[in-house]
């Protein structure tokens, strides 16, 4: 009973909660990726290499069956090794934009935080002196009317 007790607190605090939306838009946001790269990078990529389609690029590291296409869908299902570098490249791309576009979230969040840490209050009232400070000019002040 205890056990289930402290799974379900551990279950509701805030940042498990926060991680399981986080996975579920992060998941959504790497299906956006995925047709960034596939529909607007890769032609791109491939319009000015030329028709390049990283996908379906492959060295056959085996014996390919007769009679069997030299396709990687057709490699694969027929059991032949293949080194399907060509996927490799494109999720790499995937990676290298993603990273790119949450480094930008990330930097406009935290411009954003710097923003409202500086409310127009704040910023017209300096913050008052250290006490130290206040002590020094009591004594000052008191050596002026002292003399």
């Amino acid at each position: 009973m205890k056990l289930l007790h402290e799974f379900r607190e551990f279950a509701v605090k805030g940042n498990v909660v926060d991680l399981a939306v986080g996975v579920i838009i992060g998941a959504a946001f790497a299906k956006i990726v995925d047709s960034l790269v596939a529909d607007v990078v890769m032609p791109i990529i491939s319009r000015i290499i030329g028709k390049l389609d990283f996908s379906s690029m492959f060295i056959v590291l085996g014996e390919v069956p007769a009679g069997t296409a030299l396709t990687l869908d057709a490699l694969k299902k027929a059991g032949v090794p293949v080194l399907a570098w060509g996927n490799f490249v494109t999720v790499a791309i995937n990676f290298v934009i993603l990273a790119f576009v949450i480094f930008l979230m990330v930097k406009q969040v935290n411009r954003l935080r710097r923003m409202n840490a500086e409310t127009p209050a704040q910023a017209a009232e300096p913050a008052p002196p250290p006490e130290d400070v206040m002590l020094l000019r009591e004594i000052r002040d008191s050596l002026r009317i002292a003399r």
